[in-house]
């Protein structure tokens, strides 16, 4: 396949400049340079780059991006009559994919054209399988089919490797709300497990029994620690859940989480307080270093104007003050679905 000139990136609208600037910096490490014209609350952006097939093989997870693939090619004016032989007709020669994914971007301007791309998906499917494009049945370790829809008549088409696919369609988690969390906020945990530990997160967590959540109150995250069977030392003076107390897991502590110290190690810390990143950083960092942890998982609220430089300046901070306890360690940090203006950390022992 000839390489492509470009490499489509989603993400949460109004986080398109972060997006770039994280995609530029990374490329620029692996010796590639490129460049994008920014849609503000797009939920997108295309970052035209030389040999983008080589970047996007050899790009590290990124935090700001929920999904990336090369452009393969680029369709506009699609006849209503007959949208999809356009279509076969430039991905002919093409070896068959086992997954097709009718993507669109997030932002308010594109609602439209997901419902368009939602029922479009069916058709295309059945075009592509006739014409040896797709697999007769789907085959997710084989790379997909994307098509980016940013109107009904301009596609942006493009190829992913399996390696590199999101969990979920276009990164968009697919979890549903249980009624009786005590706060939605239960979803970024379930959503952090998932990503971070992966599809046997749960199996993951089998080994793990005790755990702290640091600003807990009314209890979203330590209900999903529950969830799993763990038992919770909860750190907050506001008031906890009254059903969650109930399960007899829960120690609900009246304390400040920036001083307390537990009187044992546990398998885990999580926190999601509205406080400065920086400060949370740190404070989950003085857990690891002090052995009073073996896992993190917490939230950083980003300021509006420097969202990038906050994570950079985090990041150095972070992988200085852990290499200084001479053990591998696992940093992974992702701007979650349920995410707003925050980011998910994920710091493990790198076994």
């Amino acid at each position: 396949m000839e390489d492509a000139d470009s490499l489509i990136l989603l993400c949460r609208p109004g986080f398109e400049k972060e997006c770039l600037a994280e995609v530029t910096a990374a490329a620029a490490t692996l010796g590639h340079g490129g460049w994008a014209r920014v849609e503000p609350d797009s939920g997108w952006i295309r970052f035209q780059t030389a040999e983008a097939n080589r970047l996007y093989s050899t790009l590290p997870s990124l935090v700001f991006a929920r999904e990336c693939w090369p452009l393969l090619a680029e369709l506009q004016g699609l006849p209503n009559h007959d949208r999809i032989a356009p279509i076969l007709q430039a991905l002919q020669g093409q070896a068959p994919a086992g997954l097709l994914f009718c993507d669109t971007a997030e932002g308010d301007g594109y609602r439209a054209t997901a419902r368009f791309a939602g029922k479009f998906i069916h058709p295309l499917r059945q075009a592509l399988r006739q014409h040896d494009l797709l697999t007769p049945k789907d085959r997710p370790d084989l790379s997909a089919w994307h098509a980016l829809f940013l109107d009904s008549g301009h596609v942006l088409l493009g190829l992913d490797g399996p390696e590199r696919r999101p969990g979920w369609p276009m990164g968009i988690a697919r979890l549903k709300f249980p009624p009786q969390a005590p706060s939605r906020s239960t979803l970024k945990l379930e959503e952090a497990f998932h990503v971070f530990l992966g599809k046997h997160w749960r199996r993951q967590l089998q080994d793990s029994f005790t755990a702290v959540d640091l600003g807990a109150a009314p209890g979203g995250w330590t209900w999903q620690l529950v969830r799993q069977g763990l038992q919770v030392q909860a750190i907050d003076n506001g008031p906890m859940d009254d059903e969650l107390m109930a399960s007899g897991q829960v120690e609900h502590l009246h304390v400040d989480g920036f001083t307390w110290v537990p009187e044992h190690p546990v398998d885990w810390l999580v926190c999601d307080m509205v406080e400065s990143p920086y400060r949370v950083a740190e404070r989950m960092l003085d857990w690891l270093v002090q052995g009073w942890t073996r896992n993190v998982i917490c939230n950083l609220k980003l300021p509006m104007k420097k969202r990038w430089q906050t994570w950079q300046d985090i990041e150095q901070t972070l992988r200085a003050r852990l290499a200084e306890t001479g053990q591998p360690w696992q940093v992974q940090a992702r701007q979650l679905y349920f995410d707003r203006e925050e980011i998910t950390l994920c710091i493990r022992p790198d076994a």
